[in-house]
């Protein structure tokens, strides 16, 4: 027969050791907590990215657009254009992202509450690609962002097989603005970007500006041989200013577009002012607006 002070020494032993082995599970799930990152996105571009490398949001923009499934429950920090900085600062975020289009803006009401945003370059979608991998790396996600960099570059290879040996369309390039009409893109601005990537001649092509104001005798001379129309903010506004202003002014019906029934619309969340995970899908559409009879992608 055994001890019983051998084995209450023993059971008392196995309390000990179960007791610290728990004790460390416990501290190491406190540790692991506390180092997870709280990520506030102020922009729906941003939501996307973090989705597709399945990153922790603790606030999302307010957007007509419907949030991935995982964000649909997470606190709604305001418009992308004027965020609430006191509900992002009592998130108590690690990070705060928006976009570089969007510094001036409202960089300055965040000094002002102490808050550090990081501004990402979305502006093109080289940049779009780049950024990727930065948050990637960051957020230790680079499998994920390497994922999704290598769709976009297939779309890419796509789209310059459709263009091969074809002879490059004159572009326009327009974003309309509620209730301001309409600005012209240049090839520095996302959709610019994407017109170039499918083999498109932007008809304003600049060194630095994304957008100019429009000139028609310009416009007039450069005579467009396709127009794509970016409805941008409030679509639906956007739209109907787009079609009051072709069917009123008689510019546009002298256009080699217009003539042709070559002008498109170019609706959200496919497309956007700034780069965003609809990529690929809008790369394949405008590869195939400005080569309808391109070689098979």
């Amino acid at each position: 027969m055994q001890n019983p002070r051998k084995i209450g020494l023993i059971t008392l032993a196995v309390l000990i050791v179960w007791g610290i082995v728990g004790g460390g599970i416990a501290w190491q799930k406190q540790r692991q907590k506390q180092a997870q990152p709280r990520i506030v996105a102020t922009t729906y571009a941003i939501v996307q990215i973090a989705d597709k490398l399945n990153l922790p949001l603790v606030g999302v923009p307010t957007t007509q657009n419907k949030l991935p499934k995982q964000y649909q429950r997470v606190t709604k920090v305001g418009n992308p254009m004027n965020p609430s900085v006191e509900k992002i600062t009592s998130l108590k975020p690690t990070a705060v992202y928006s976009v570089t289009t969007l510094d001036d803006q409202f960089g300055k009401a965040f000094k002002e509450q102490h808050v550090t945003p990081h501004f990402l370059n979305l502006t093109s979608v080289a940049s779009l690609e780049k950024t990727l991998t930065q948050l990637g790396r960051t957020y230790n996600r680079q499998p994920a962002a390497a994922k999704q960099v290598r769709l976009i570059k297939q779309a890419q290879q796509r789209a310059q097989r459709r263009a091969k040996h074809q002879q490059a369309p004159r572009v326009l390039v327009l974003m309309g603005l509620p209730g301001a009409n309409y600005m012209v893109a240049t090839n520095h601005s996302y959709v610019g970007d994407l017109v170039q990537l499918a083999g498109g001649q932007n008809v304003f092509a600049q060194s630095k500006q994304e957008y100019l104001q429009p000139n028609e005798e310009a416009i007039q001379k450069a005579n467009p041989q396709v127009i794509l129309r970016l409805e941008h903010a409030m679509p639906a506004m956007v739209t109907q200013q787009f079609k009051q202003e072709f069917k009123q002014n008689s510019m546009w019906a002298k256009t080699a577009a217009v003539k042709q029934h070559r002008v498109y619309d170019l609706h959200e969340p496919t497309f956007d002012a700034t780069a965003n995970m609809n990529v690929v899908t809008a790369l394949n559409q405008v590869s195939q607006w400005l080569y309808p009879k391109g070689a098979a992608a």
